[in-house]
């Protein structure tokens, strides 16, 4: 089962540059609809293992990438396509809804 990616300052280039859709959870452990969300990343990771990839990135530890991408409310999850944000997601929504977000990349 696939598992969603632990993505930071350094790693980050690496995994977004993908000509699969990224999405990338930016969240901290102190934010209570993060631990909401956490479990339904988890479950993508699975779901679009080998079709896209899927990390988490905590913004206290990683300050550059969410400075970068204007992430000032958490969780925020961006969808990339070839190092491009396509698609921003702030807030706990339900699944359907960021596997809709992916899906529409893999076109």
């Amino acid at each position: 089962m696939g598992k969603a990616i632990e993505i930071n300052d350094s790693n980050f280039e690496q995994f977004v540059n993908s000509d699969k859709p990224v999405l990338v959870d930016f969240w901290a452990e102190w934010c209570g609809p993060c631990k909401m969300i956490g479990p339904v990343v988890e479950e993508l990771a699975g779901e679009y293992e080998g079709k896209a990839i899927v990390g988490k990135l905590n913004v206290d530890e990683n300050p550059t990438m969410t400075a970068k991408f204007g992430v000032r409310s958490i969780p925020t999850l961006l969808v990339f396509k070839n190092g491009q944000v396509v698609d921003k997601q702030v807030g706990a929504v339900p699944k359907s809804v960021l596997a809709q977000k992916l899906t529409a990349q893999m076109a």
